[in-house]
C-alpha cells in the first residue's frame, strides 16, 4: 500500500511511539495525583507542553485538548458576545459550530474565496467591523493547500476590536504561523503524532468560557484527566517537527517538483503559488474520483477531508473555488511527506494516470 493521505492523517513517527509506551504500560499514574508517580506523570506533561509551545507565537499558553475539533470549539463557543466571520472553504468543525452560533442568535459571515481559493481581502475589511468579537479561518487549507493572508485578517480582527483564531491544523511546523493570532488549534496527528490528543493556543488574557466542566484541569478550560502517554508522543512529535523542518521542507519540494511532472495532465485546484507543496488537489474533467478511488485500490489518496468523505457530496471546498459539482467529483486530493519515497510517488502517479486514461476511454 502506497500512502498518499497526509492531510487526513500522517504516519506516526516511531520515536513518538517509543515515547508512549512507557506511558502506557509502566507510568500510568494520573498527572493531576499529588503522590510521586502523580507527580512523575504530570513532569511528562509539562515537557510536552513545551515541546508544542515552541513552535507557537512565544507569548501565550497551550492547552491539551482531544484534538482540533474540541479546540476549535472553544474557541468559538467561548468567545465574547458579537459577531462572528470566517471564510467558505474552512473546516467543518470551523463552518458546523459557526452555523450552530447563528442559530442561538450570533450574526455570522461567511466571506467568499476566489478561483484560486483565497479570501477576498475587500470583502473581508468590508465584514469585519466593530461588533465583530471573532473572526476565524484556516491557515493552510486542509484540502487544497492554499494558504490564506493570515496576517491580513488578524490585523482587520485587532483593528474591529475582535479576537482572531488561527486553525493551524495543517500548517503547524511547517508553514510560519503570525504572531497576531489570539488562538490558536493544532493536533498531533497531522505531524506524526498519536490521534485522540490536539491543543488550543492562547495568547496571554485570552480566556474563552470553557465548554467542559468538571476537574478544572488545563487551566479551569478543559476539566478532564490528561493522557500522559498521549501528550509525550504530541511533544516528541512536535520536537521532531522543529529539529527536522528543513530537511522535511527539502524533501517535501522535491516530491512536489516531481508531482508536477507525473501529474502533467491534470489541472491544479487552487494557487499555484500560495500554497503548501505537499498538498496536491488535482482533477480532470473526464474522470470521477469516486471510481478511481475503487480502481486504485494500492493507493491511499482521498477525494477530499476524511471527515466528510462519507457524506457523497460534492466537496464544499471546491464549489467555493467555483468548479461544477462534475469538476469538484473529478477531483483528488495527494498528500505526501516526510515518509514517502520517491519511487512510491512515482509508481502511484503511473498507476492513477493509467486508470484515468482507462476511464476517460469511450
Amino acid at each position: 500500500m502506497i500512502y498518499l493521505d497526509y492531510q487526513a492523517t500522517t504516519p506516526l513517527a516511531p520515536e513518538a511511539f517509543d515515547a508512549m509506551v512507557p506511558l502506557l504500560r509502566d507510568q500510568f499514574a494520573n498527572p493531576h495525583s499529588a503522590h510521586r508517580p502523580g507527580r512523575a506523570a504530570a513532569a511528562q506533561v509539562e515537557v510536552a507542553r513545551e515541546e508544542v509551545a515552541r513552535l507557537l507565537p512565544p507569548d501565550g499558553h497551550v492547552l491539551f485538548t482531544s484534538g482540533a475539533t474540541e479546540a476549535l470549539n472553544i474557541a468559538i463557543q467561548g468567545a465574547p458576545p458579537g459577531g462572528i466571520v470566517t471564510i467558505a472553504t474552512e473546516h467543518a468543525a470551523i463552518l458546523d459550530t459557526v452555523e450552530a452560533m447563528r442559530r442561538a442568535g450570533r450574526a455570522v459571515t461567511v466571506l467568499p474565496v476566489g478561483a484560486d481559493g483565497l479570501v477576498d481581502l475587500e470583502a473581508a475589511r468590508a465584514a469585519i467591523r466593530p461588533g465583530v468579537a471573532l473572526v476565524a479561518a484556516m491557515l493552510v487549507n486542509n484540502e487544497i493547500g492554499v494558504i490564506q493572508p493570515i496576517a491580513d485578517l488578524a490585523g482587520l480582527a485587532h483593528q474591529a476590536g475582535a479576537l482572531f483564531l488561527c486553525d493551524a491544523v495543517q500548517g503547524y511546523g511547517r508553514v510560519p504561523i503570525p504572531d497576531a493570532c489570539d488562538m490558536i488549534a493544532i493536533s498531533a496527528h497531522k505531524i506524526h503524532g498519536p490521534k485522540g490528543v490536539g491543543a488550543l493556543w492562547l495568547r496571554d488574557g485570552v480566556k474563552p468560557a470553557p465548554l467542559i466542566h468538571g476537574g478544572g484541569q488545563e487551566g479551569g478550560l478543559r476539566s478532564g484527566t490528561l493522557s500522559p502517554a498521549l501528550c509525550a508522543g504530541f511533544g516528541v512529535a512536535a520536537r521532531l517537527m522543529r529539529e527536522r523542518a528543513d530537511a522535511d521542507r527539502a524533501h517535501v519540494q522535491n516530491l512536489a517538483r516531481m508531482a508536477r511532472d507525473l501529474f502533467g495532465a491534470w489541472t491544479l485546484n487552487g494557487s499555484e503559488r500560495r500554497r503548501y507543496p505537499g498538498n496536491l488537489n488535482l482533477r480532470q474533467d473526464a474522470i470521477d474520483g469516486a471510481r478511481l478511488l475503487s480502481y486504485c485500490r494500492n493507493i491511499a489518496f482521498s477525494l477530499g477531508s476524511a471527515c466528510a468523505s462519507g457524506s457523497g457530496r460534492p466537496s464544499h471546498v471546491l464549489r467555493a473555488l467555483g468548479l461544477t459539482d462534475r469538476q469538484a467529483r473529478g477531483s483528488v486530493r495527494i498528500g505526501f511527506g516526510r515518509y514517502t519515497t520517491p519511487d512510491e510517488l512515482e509508481r502511484a502517479a503511473k498507476a492513477l494516470n493509467e486508470a484515468a486514461i482507462a476511464q476517460a476511454a469511450p
